[in-house]
């Protein structure tokens, strides 16, 4: 089996997909931070491709930045000044080729995460 890497993101204040959320991929290497790729959210919260595809899988830390704020200015929740959250990286390890899934469940005011399947 190869390795590669999804996300689905949903909206739990509203109880639906995030559709519209831009989403940024690092490989993190010692003092480095290598940008991979950006996507969007589709109509169902997730992106239309993999992540992180098969052949450029490679075990190692890895970040997903979900720019929440854009979303929530998008679809009308009033801002603050500054934004409880704007930007939100999550962290993460792929230590074995499989699939390797990092959902966020997302509102206004938190946001958690797994790693699903």
């Amino acid at each position: 089996m190869t390795g590669y890497l999804t996300t689905h993101v949903l909206d739990t204040a509203r109880g639906c997909p995030a559709k519209g959320i831009r989403i940024e991929l690092f490989r993190l290497q010692g003092d480095s931070r290598q940008h991979l790729v950006s996507l969007v959210t589709n109509d169902d919260g997730r992106t239309d491709q993999q992540i992180l595809p098969e052949d450029a899988f490679e075990p190692g830390t890895y970040e997903l930045v979900f720019h929440a704020g854009e979303y929530l200015d998008a679809i009308g929740v009033a801002p603050e000044t500054p934004r409880f959250l704007d930007v939100i990286p999550i962290r993460f390890g792929m230590s074995e080729a499989t699939h390797y899934h990092v959902p966020l469940l997302l509102s206004p005011f938190g946001y958690s995460t797994y790693r699903g399947s």
